[in-house]
């Protein structure tokens, strides 16, 4: 389908409310519903652009992704990473999530469940977390996670049926999934109550199953995680998740992200933060010291007369940037380490020390916060 403005389909502005979205989405929908328009490619075509467009512009947190970076932003990269594609939905759902299942498919004559048989149940999606370290956030990682799901069952290959047997199309909706009903003006159909929408019922179950044409088992499924993501994010694994009744299709499995708390670091965005102890003969004369990073150790030059709560700054030190190019930055912010117990010798240095001068702080010296940020601003 070809890339087209999800606001200008709709016919609102790029600030109106949910409220205003539905109504826009209800008039239009009606209007270009395929029954309304019998052989109309290109009703059917709008309606399914509408029906894209809604299921987008109606969700807070698809709709930010699609404000911020277009259409890109809701459909899923070759990983799945964002969990969401517009491709594959089906714009019928949406609109009797709109307008109710009573309005089936059909508004008149047309027929439309007699011609368009309900697809096979999908299997639900599962959840699973993994908890990274930092080191494993900054390089990328790949996982094998074991999961507990529904399988396909081997004795009837998903089928449900008995060996030797088949499924049969269903006596009280002939195949189609719905019973239809005249109303008034409207014809409207129902999930028939003796397929339960599949078109199809098994006359002889297998014993296996017992005509799921699915068992619980497990499996072990390879997750490739890319570097720079973060708590909360997710990847979606697709086809992975429980297998599908009688045969449907497998649902997805979302990995939730989780990160392990770091001995050393903390995590602000893309930027990590060390805090760094150092003498006061350190501090005042300066001296070069080893740290530690993400991917290993570095020495820093500590220049004379640092001051506690200065901020240094590793470029490049910190998480990569999700999906982009380039990385955080290293944070280190310095303290001065005073010591709790002194050897007589050290307090007989310290106590002539402190008849200099100079090792007092200055009338009109910058505070604490004041030096910060103007390290790091």
């Amino acid at each position: 389908m070809a890339e087209f403005d999800y606001y200008e389909i709709l016919g609102v502005s790029r600030d109106a409310d949910t409220n205003e979205i539905k109504k826009a989405y209800r008039k239009l929908a009606m209007e270009y519903h395929p029954d309304r328009n019998p052989g109309n490619k290109e009703a059917e075509e709008k309606f399914k652009e509408l029906s894209e467009a809604y299921a987008v512009l109606v969700d807070p947190e698809k709709r930010r992704r699609y404000d911020r970076y277009g259409k890109a932003g809701v459909q899923g990269g070759p990983s799945g990473f964002g969990g969401f594609e517009t491709g594959g939905f089906d714009p019928f759902d949406i609109f009797r999530e709109v307008f109710g299942s009573g309005f089936g498919d059909i508004f008149g004559m047309g027929g439309s469940s007699s011609r368009r048989r309900y697809a096979a149940q999908r299997g639900a999606d599962l959840q699973v977390r993994v908890k990274l370290t930092l080191e494993e956030i900054a390089t990328g990682t790949s996982k094998k996670i074991k999961i507990k799901k529904f399988v396909r069952c081997q004795v009837c290959s998903g089928t449900g049926a008995q060996s030797g047997t088949s499924r049969k199309t269903c006596p009280m909706c002939h195949g189609a999934g719905e019973i239809a009903y005249r109303q008034g003006f409207f014809t409207v159909s129902r999930t028939c109550s003796r397929c339960g929408g599949e078109g199809t019922i098994v006359e002889k179950p297998c014993e296996a199953c017992r005509g799921e044409g699915r068992v619980r088992g497990e499996a072990t499924i390879d997750v490739d995680i890319p570097a720079g993501v973060s708590e909360g994010q997710y990847l979606t694994v697709r086809n992975a998740g429980n297998a599908g009744p009688r045969g449907g299709p497998n649902g997805d499995v979302l990995v939730i992200i989780e990160e392990k708390p770091h001995e050393y670091f903390e995590r602000h965005g893309d930027d990590i933060l060390y805090d760094l102890k150092l003498s006061y003969t350190q501090a005042a004369l300066g001296d070069e010291v080893e740290v530690p990073t993400l991917t290993g150790k570095a020495k820093i030059t500590i220049s004379p007369g640092t001051q506690s709560g200065k901020i240094l700054r590793m470029r490049g030190k910190g998480i990569p940037h999700l999906n982009s190019h380039g990385a955080g930055d290293q944070l280190i912010r310095v303290s001065v380490w005073i010591p709790t117990k002194l050897s007589e010798k050290e307090r007989k240095i310290l106590e002539e020390l402190s008849g200099c001068e100079n090792i007092y702080p200055k009338k009109g010296d910058k505070g604490f916060f004041k030096r910060m940020k103007e390290a790091i601003f």
